[in-house]
């Protein structure tokens, strides 16, 4: 029997459609159970951040992946699974940190995140290490500054697999296993201001690009994983001062970033790590589809 083909399928196909949450109480998406009436005023507040279970964050061997991991751990996070090209360069520290949170479960494996399945075995295997899988951050990722018109298309596709494809790949498998686990999860993606304008005065097409793609990915998988208690937002830094923006070669730049900031400074790495905690914690039930934008007010200009 033949197939329709070309513009004759068209015709006959049929088409996917989301399945939205109920809200009520046998949802993943039902209201949270109100804190105890006995607790004392401090004791509500100290819960309202708290962080629960376990999180992968990829990147986390770098400056801001790993101060945002510490954070989490003085929070309550049970359990922390660093994912980077090299866990290694980071590798006294993880130690010192699993000396400071003796409690918790803190390990670290190297993942290729542009690979799909790499990623979805070390999800699984983290999984099986930690007992679940209940947070992902993606801070993984990479950035060029390149006159558009000498950009290859290999420096092209380089930035966009790493920044974008491989966070989505990394929110899939995490995405499966919070499923199967049944009680829902939270993911975060790291976008920048790049995402929402033009920077001034390096040219980063590729970059920016790959950043406004993971807000529209957010927005997507907010609305298509609610149903599965799966919450997805975003946080888009500004200028933060870590070694990628150290160097007299870029003293320049550094310069007009502050003269066109109205804090007048970069950030710094702890700076960062409020919109984590917040976004991950009890505080953010019904936060969904969100991107906190942390830049000392960058881009209001």
């Amino acid at each position: 029997m033949a197939t329709a083909t070309g513009r004759d399928a068209l015709t006959s196909r049929i088409l996917p459609q989301m399945t939205l949450s109920k809200g009520d109480e046998t949802s993943l998406t039902r209201p949270p159970a109100p804190a105890s009436r006995f607790l004392k005023a401090q004791e509500r507040a100290a819960k309202r951040f708290e962080v629960h279970g376990n999180a992968i964050v990829t990147g986390g061997a770098g400056t801001l992946g790993f101060a945002a991991s510490k954070a989490l751990l003085e929070h309550g996070l049970s359990g922390l699974m660093i994912f980077d090209l090299d866990p290694a360069q980071a590798e006294h520290e993880i130690n010192e940190l699993q000396r400071e949170f003796p409690s918790s479960k803190i390990s670290s494996k190297r993942v290729d995140i542009t690979d799909g399945r790499e990623v979805a075995n070390a999800v699984s295997e983290t999984a099986s290490l930690l007992g679940s899988v209940d947070h992902l951050l993606c801070f993984a990722g990479v950035v060029g500054c390149q006159h558009a018109i000498d950009m290859t298309a290999a420096e092209w596709r380089r930035t966009l697999d790493i920044n974008t494809t491989g966070s989505f790949l990394c929110a899939q498998a995490c995405a499966k296993t919070m499923i199967q686990q049944g009680h829902g999860g939270s993911i975060i993606f790291v976008a920048s201001i790049s995402g929402h304008r033009v920077n001034f005065p390096q040219p980063q097409v590729a970059y920016n690009v790959s950043k406004s793609a993971l807000l529209t990915l957010k927005n997507c998988l907010a609305a298509e994983w609610a149903r599965y208690g799966i919450r997805c937002n975003s946080i888009s830094p500004g200028y933060m001062d870590t070694i990628l923006n150290e160097g007299e070669g870029i003293a320049e730049g550094r310069k007009i970033w502050a003269e066109r900031n109205p804090m007048g400074r970069m950030g710094t790495p702890d700076e960062l790590t409020g919109a984590v905690v917040f976004l991950l914690s009890n505080n953010a039930t019904y936060i969904n589809g969100t991107d906190l934008v942390v830049d000392g007010g960058q881009i209001l200009f």
